[in-house]
């Protein structure tokens, strides 16, 4: 229990030292216009980005590795990035590890999300390190974790972002896959947007959907953490039953 609750600290600072630090640096909108153009000063290109990562797994084959899994449905078909960290020990009966599942841009205009993503994944190589963290802690703790980092579950949706649909949060096809689970699939709080919200013809009729329960079905996370973003805050939100 220590041990989860010193990771669950850990990432938490993470995410929280990235979004504030982002926002301190970057955060005066108020002379830009309503919908601010994607400055690839301050984000990587979703080409950019993969090819970052790949070229870090590459050079940290030891504790890193990525598979790329594909998925189709009705002519429609996606492909998501799945990078795993284990460092020593495999996981298995005799050594049992903690097993993490990290996902983000599930939504296509959330850019940050998945810069955050590139940013742990740096840490974990200790190519970057966390201002404050002790180093022999976080190693200790490491050495019994089992992490998977999806970095942009919606790529066919981050493509469009970059395309110029500055404000879309869908699938390539317009459905919103945070709304295509069999969860309260087709709830309709009082502030639905069919538009935005569009949760697809059936729970998991989305290929990106699909993708992402296999892996949860076959990972068995003990924690999984979906990172959202939108508002110049850091929240944890309601625990879901999906």
């Amino acid at each position: 229990m220590a041990d989860l609750l010193s990771l669950s600290s850990f990432l938490f600072s993470i995410i929280t030292f990235f979004f504030f630090y982002f926002l301190s640096v970057h955060g005066d909108n108020s002379t830009q216009s309503s919908i601010t153009q994607i400055n690839y000063d301050l984000y990587h290109s979703s080409r950019n980005l993969m090819d970052e990562i790949k070229e870090m797994v590459h050079r940290h084959s030891d504790r890193l590795s990525m598979e790329k899994v594909k998925a189709g449905n009705k002519g429609y078909s996606a492909e998501i990035a799945v990078v795993t960290y284990c460092k020593g020990k495999k996981d298995s009966a005799e050594n049992p590890k903690l097993r993490i599942l990290l996902s983000f841009g599930q939504h296509g205009r959330e850019l940050i999300t998945s810069e955050l993503a590139f940013r742990i994944l740096s840490i974990l190589s200790e190519e970057k390190h966390l201002p404050g963290m002790d180093e022999a802690s976080l190693n200790s703790i490491l050495d019994k974790v089992v992490i998977k980092v999806v970095p942009m579950e919606n790529i066919n949706g981050r493509k469009l972002v970059e395309g110029g649909d500055l404000c879309e949060r869908r699938n390539g096809r317009g459905v919103d896959l945070n709304r295509n689970w069999s969860v309260d699939w087709g709830k309709k709080e009082k502030d639905y947007d069919p538009y935005e919200e569009n949760p697809g013809i059936a729970p998991f009729s989305e290929p990106e959907s699909q993708i992402m329960r296999k892996l949860a079905v076959s990972f068995e996370p003990h924690i999984w953490v979906n990172v959202h973003s939108g508002m110049e805050m850091c929240t944890l939100y309601n625990p879901s039953r999906s």
